[in-house]
């Protein structure tokens, strides 16, 4: 089955080559001009992605992103890859932040939008129905769903794939190299810090304090250890 992308970009020149670039690899691309019409188009209708525009005019991207994690059901769910204009690193890490699963900085490869694209899907469409179990907290793999002491917590398909790959190296520490290379498929950017934003979305969903988190350790200058021995 074509993978359904919902594409959220002013530019109408810049969507119709992403379109027919997407078209070509065999994705359907549905296009909607501003975050308004992306919005009203997402609670009608199903996709398998979202790529949005962080400089949209009136409802901006990040405020878009903000909204669809609230949506009811899967909806909030759906893997999001923003585009911003701006080489800022504060634009991309709010965007983190709010729930986006990755970034693309403009002008881009329309090949490299493909690869994240797909990198993405996949994560997304994983399945394996395996439930990791660390004393309270439950990874259902099968259900791409993450439960502590039953109570379901909300974290994006990019975090979740960031814990499983921490979960499955229990007791190992992994470099913030090795976590995006793995969930990611490629090299971390210099100064960039999207790992640390991500982790940090982790442990407010499953640590009981956050600001000293117990399940996911930082081992300074090293990287990231998750707890064997979990209460």
């Amino acid at each position: 089955m074509n993978s359904r992308i919902l594409l959220i970009e002013d530019d109408a020149r810049l969507a119709a080559m992403v379109t027919d670039y997407l078209g070509a690899a065999g994705m359907h691309v549905e296009h909607a001009g501003s975050g308004e019409a992306g919005l009203d188009r997402l609670a009608r209708e199903a996709c398998d992605a979202v790529v949005l525009d962080l400089m949209l005019p009136g409802v901006d991207g990040l405020e878009v992103c903000k909204r669809l994690r609230a949506l009811p059901n899967d909806k909030a769910d759906i893997p999001v890859l923003m585009l911003t204009a701006r080489g800022d690193a504060a634009d991309r890490v709010v965007g983190l932040e709010l729930g986006a699963d990755d970034y693309l900085p403009k002008p881009f490869e329309p090949r490299e939008l493909l690869a994240r694209l797909r990198a993405i899907l996949r994560r997304g469409r994983s399945r394996n129905h395996d439930v990791l179990r660390f004393g309270r907290l439950e990874i259902d793999r099968g259900a791409r769903e993450l439960r502590l002491e039953g109570e379901t917590r909300a974290i994006t398909s990019y975090q979740f794939a960031l814990l499983m790959l921490l979960a499955e190296n229990a007791g190992r520490v992994l470099t913030r190299e090795q976590l995006m290379d793995q969930v990611k498929g490629e090299t971390l950017e210099a100064f960039d810090r999207s790992i640390d934003v991500h982790v940090s979305r982790i442990r407010q969903a499953i640590e009981d304090d956050p600001k000293h988190p117990r399940r996911i350790i930082t081992v300074r200058g090293a990287g990231y250890v998750f707890a064997k021995l979990q209460d």
